[in-house]
């Protein structure tokens, strides 16, 4: 049985609802305050009425880019407000997103067939990845420019550097690669959904293999910490997992059904994901999950980035991006 990735296969049964109270809705930005334990948080509404952010990445300069799935644009926040940059087709199911050293996103191009790249003034080049059809992971930019991203089309974990395609191809027989993440150190690690695995890549491009301890919990998204750990979501089992020195461990998450999506991990090394189905986001923090209620009921969180001041960003595939502030992320 193939598992599709959440958002594919559920956000416009759940866009209905919320899009009829995104029109009721007044400015562009606003704020809202829910109790103590949530603080306030910061919500841009789409300008376009079927927009769906799908991914978000945060630059180095503030600037927080998103892609926005059956639109011909990609969206960013800078200094406060919401801009929505032209792209030359409709993008499907951009869900890989990552921003590099000088300022230009990354993102996955299904309607290119490739990889593309936005620079800060808009301009675009496409990285076509030569193969008739092309099915898209997320994506991660190594701190020195190279972009990794999972492609189940080509069967790898791939590179792109300096215009350059390397495959780095897994034997699992049952494959479906999803998330990716750059560790400090340069390697990288990815999920395999099917194959319940996590694999790593060595900077010399040496791939090794680590089964999961449970027999179905189909990782989906991945991160690293500024410990070494490496923390992913047991998609069907409702749980973060963790691997650090080679040692498996995971935390459950409250809740019926949350369906857990997106994850990053901040400085102090919370880790924060989205709960698509609990209009939540949670946040894993020395053993234990608090959750952080968000403004409205109909809110489908499916994408996280921590930006350079520890504000928690999310794609709402609802029609809106928001932000926690530090401040409360903290608390």
């Amino acid at each position: 049985m193939r598992l599709l990735p959440v958002i594919r296969r559920g956000w416009r049964r759940w866009l209905g609802a919320a899009l009829l109270a995104a029109a009721l809705a007044g400015a562009a930005a606003w704020f809202t305050h829910l109790d103590r334990s949530v603080g306030w948080f910061v919500e841009y509404r789409m300008p376009q009425p079927l927009d769906t952010p799908t991914a978000i990445a945060a630059a180095a300069d503030g600037t927080i880019w998103f892609t926005i799935d059956l639109a011909a644009a990609i969206g960013r926040v800078r200094t406060g407000q919401l801009e929505r940059l032209p792209l030359r087709s409709n993008n499907v199911e951009p869900i890989g997103l990552g921003v590099g050293p000088d300022g230009s996103a990354w993102y996955t191009d299904n309607s290119a067939r490739g990889i593309s790249r936005i620079t800060p003034a808009g301009e675009i080049s496409s990285f076509p990845l030569g193969t008739p059809i092309v099915r898209l992971g997320r994506l991660a930019v190594a701190p020195q420019g190279a972009v990794w991203f999972a492609e189940a089309t080509g069967y790898s974990i791939t590179r792109l550097e300096d215009g350059e395609i390397t495959r780095h191809v897994f034997e699992s027989p049952r494959g479906d690669p999803y998330g990716v993440a750059v560790a400090a150190d340069g390697t990288v690690w990815a999920t395999l959904r099917l194959g319940n695995q996590l694999l790593h890549i060595a900077n010399n491009g040496e791939i090794r293999v680590f089964d999961l301890p449970k027999a179905a919990a189909a990782p989906s998204d991945i991160a690293t910490g500024p410990d070494g750990s490496v923390w992913f979501i047991e998609l069907r089992e409702n749980r973060i997992g963790r691997l650090k020195d080679d040692v498996f461990e995971d935390y459950a998450v409250p809740g019926n059904n949350p369906t857990l999506t997106g994850l990053a991990v901040a400085e102090d090394g919370a880790v924060w994901f989205g709960m698509l189905r609990s209009a939540a986001l949670g946040r894993l923090m020395d053993g234990r999950v608090e959750r952080f209620k968000l403004p409205r009921e109909g809110a489908r969180p499916c994408s996280i980035a921590v930006d350079r001041s520890g504000n928690i960003w999310y794609a709402d595939i609802s029609g809106y991006v928001g932000m926690l502030p530090v401040l409360y992320a903290r608390r």
